[in-house]
């Protein structure tokens, strides 16, 4: 079995950012959101979500009978922690390392080039 870079998959990962987008959100809110891009059924987007539960990044409440999910962590927490992981299996540990990937190997707007070179002067002060 090949072992993913990050503990999240891309479906994990697209479930995250819808629930975060909408706040709170059922299987069916979620499933309605991919469902504009791709099919998906049902029960695969439940099953997903039940794994984000048990994985900490998802919780819900009981409305009668339907589960509401929500975030258990705040998106900028899961993309550090991710990115963490990302430099140390990726980059040997070395932030700069991934910096200089993304800034040489990207099609990089000048805009974009603008605000990096903006936020590491940021950092300098």
């Amino acid at each position: 079995m090949k072992k993913s870079i990050t503990p999240l998959g891309e479906t994990e990962m697209e479930i995250l950012h819808h629930v975060w987008e909408l706040g709170e959100a059922t299987v069916s809110d979620v499933q309605e959101k991919i469902l504009e891009r791709r099919k998906v059924a049902y029960t695969t987007v439940m099953t997903i979500m039940k794994n984000l539960n048990d994985k900490g990044y998802l919780k819900f409440r009981k409305d009668g009978v339907t589960y509401v999910y929500s975030a258990a962590q705040e998106p900028e927490n899961v993309q550090f922690n991710l990115i963490g992981k990302l430099i140390e299996k990726v980059f040997k540990g070395s932030p700069a390392a991934l910096v200089q990937t993304l800034v040489k190997n990207e099609n990089l707007t000048n805009k974009e080039r603008d605000e990096i070179k903006k936020l590491i002067d940021g950092l300098e002060e």
